[in-house]
């Protein structure tokens, strides 16, 4: 991996909107091959001869603790990544190298406690989740050993915007294909060939996650990095606690939307099980899938954006990070406006995607145009939350984290169906009306609180 055959991205010298598109293609990119390979590992389960609907609703029961795992590894990732750009834009390349190193020791130990404790607790908690005689073995079988392979995992993903903030997102793409490839060709051979069923996948997925997070530490140790990871004992470690509670005070707003989605997803299902029955439990399962393939693009804007405003605000360039947040805003409106067209001229194709069943159309197509109704809206929360983040703002990140979720959606999924008599159509509004509120209230608060900074710092920049 040489220096001169990867292409570096200049946040301070190239303009904002080359180096938001150079960072966030290759993301889009990544992210849409992460999601192609999460749905085909579905599908594979799900055909696997005689006990393929068993096996992937075992495999769905391990979700909650999988989502855990997840939300561990963004804790890290996005609290660590942006404080790392803004310490190099300000040229502390101590601090940086410093803040990488401490959100790699927090992965690694977190990985080790969530393997240990899940796999003591394992069977409880599956029992928990509702699993049954029939599909707790399945369960078992598959979570078990994909617990064993966590700190690939974390690793991999954690690590990963570390790489995306040194400008490299061309080698944080190939970091996510490498595991997408290889997790698609070893699925079949492993569940099939060798007919080792639920074990194979999950046997696949660590084998997948253990080449990945190999290919991070190469290039994080390597030559061609910026910043490196290095040696640091456990004792240094824990000298440096408040960089350790700023990385975890950062990271919670992404920690926190991870939990709130389980939760949301609890709640609507509690819901549309009573108001609705089966029928609507499917119908809010294709929306999922839906909202999972829409909400793609504009994740890799946002991710693809933070790295460029990190920087330029630790380099004290005002204008910069003013022209990157305007930049997202239009990026983020373009795609959402044409995306929400496409939702609403195309609704019966995007659900025949998930579901061949024709007679699902007559209750599924109302219910799709009024979830996504305000979808343009979504922009006004992921400008709001990616500057929050990327300027290091902890707790409004935190705060409209939990804002339009925990505080909005989930309440209303209960009294728009009782209390206002509206049925399931309540659950489906919850969401749009948690768009407009939550993010018309975020994008203002941005506005209010962080250019009145920007202007202070670009009058002082003009001075100096």
């Amino acid at each position: 991996m040489k220096q001169h055959q990867i292409r570096h991205i200049d946040f301070e010298n190239s303009s904002i909107l080359s180096c938001i598109l150079q960072s966030a293609l290759p993301l889009l990119a990544a992210q849409i091959l992460n999601l192609l390979y999460s749905i085909v590992d579905r599908i594979y389960i799900a055909r696997i001869p005689s006990v393929g609907t068993t096996a992937i609703g075992s495999v769905g029961l391990c979700f909650p603790i999988i989502i855990l795992v997840t939300a561990f590894t963004n804790l890290y990732g996005s609290g660590g990544s942006p404080l790392f750009s803004i310490s190099y834009g300000e040229g502390d390349h101590v601090r940086a190298s410093r803040l990488l190193n401490l959100s790699f020791r927090l992965e690694i130990l977190t990985a080790v406690l969530l393997t240990l404790s899940g796999e003591l607790f394992c069977t409880p908690l599956l029992k928990l989740f509702g699993a049954s005689s029939v599909t707790l073995p399945y369960a078992q079988s598959y979570l078990r050993i994909y617990l064993l392979g966590n700190l690939f995992s974390m690793i991999a993903t954690g690590m990963n915007p570390f790489i995306n903030a040194q400008g490299f997102p061309v080698i944080g793409m190939i970091t996510v294909t490498i595991g997408a490839v290889c997790n698609i060709v070893l699925d079949p051979l492993f569940i099939y060939v060798l007919g080792l069923g639920v074990r194979g996948a999950a046997a696949a997925t660590v084998l997948s996650q253990a080449l990945s997070a190999l290919f991070v530490l190469r290039f994080l140790t390597g030559k061609t990095a910026l910043m490196k990871l290095t040696r640091m004992s456990w004792r240094e470690f824990f000298r440096y606690e408040k960089e350790i509670r700023s990385i975890i005070s950062l990271g919670l707003s992404s920690f926190v939307m991870q939990l709130t989605n389980s939760l949301v997803s609890v709640a609507c299902n509690s819901v549309l099980a009573r108001t609705g029955g089966d029928l609507y439990i499917s119908i809010m399962a294709i929306i999922s899938s839906i909202r999972q393939i829409m909400d793609t693009p504009i994740f890799a804007i946002s991710d693809g954006t933070s790295p460029v405003v990190s920087y330029n605000y630790g380099a004290r360039h005002a204008d910069r990070v003013k022209e990157g947040i305007r930049i997202l805003t239009v990026l983020g409106f373009a795609y959402t406006i044409g995306a929400w067209i496409f939702i609403v001229t195309q609704t019966e194709l995007l659900i025949s995607v998930f579901s061949s069943d024709k007679s699902i159309l007559k209750d599924a197509v109302p219910a799709v145009h009024l979830y996504f109704s305000a979808f343009v809206f979504q922009t006004f929360q992921y400008a709001g939350q990616t500057t929050f983040k990327s300027l290091g703002k902890k707790k409004q990140a935190i705060f409209f984290s939990l804002l339009r979720k925990a505080v909005i959606v989930i309440p209303l999924t209960f009294l728009f169906p009782y209390a206002f008599h509206m049925g399931s159509r309540g659950v489906f509004l919850a969401e749009p009306v948690s768009n407009v509120i939550g993010g018309v209230a975020c994008f203002v608060t941005m506005l209010l609180t962080v250019l009145p900074e920007l202007n202070r710092m670009e009058g002082l920049e003009r001075k100096s």
